[in-house]
């Protein structure tokens, strides 16, 4: 699942605000990066599990893995500038604390952020502050440009 020179991006494709994201990345990462929501990818595959994904975004490349603000700098770290530089500043080890407690942060209050569409999610809409659902049961395709 993994191609060669490309990371995978899994995310909770039941989150309005991470389907959002994920998007934006692929769209400044011009083909260096791919997405899929973590309940329709082959875990396994990866060397991921249910409990690792629900948790927190995860990054997959042919060479290492990522987790939480890790992940996010390392998905940055794939885009074209300036989002190249953000992820480098995020990856600077001294600020790993600052990132992971910020990431922690985030994603306790992803319901409360601007989103887009879910790509899976059949539950109830009103808890994410009514986002729609659209284009379930698809991957985030990769964008280019």
């Amino acid at each position: 699942m993994v191609v060669a020179g490309v990371a995978v991006l899994v995310y909770d494709g039941d989150c309005g605000f991470c389907t959002m994201s994920a998007h934006r990345l692929l769209r400044w990462s011009g083909g260096s990066l791919e997405a899929i929501p973590w309940q329709m990818a082959d875990l396994e595959a990866l060397g991921l599990t249910s409990g690792e994904c629900s948790t927190a975004v995860q990054l997959v490349s042919p060479t290492a893995r990522a987790s939480g603000g890790a992940a996010v700098a390392a998905a940055l770290l794939a885009c074209r500038q300036p989002y190249r530089a953000a992820g480098a500043l995020l990856a600077w080890r001294p600020l790993h604390p600052l990132v992971e407690g910020a990431y922690a942060l985030v994603a306790a209050n992803r319901h409360r952020l601007p989103g887009s569409t879910c790509a899976v999610s059949d539950g109830d809409e009103g808890s994410r502050g009514g986002v729609a659902r659209q284009g379930a049961g698809q991957p985030v395709p990769p964008a280019h440009g």
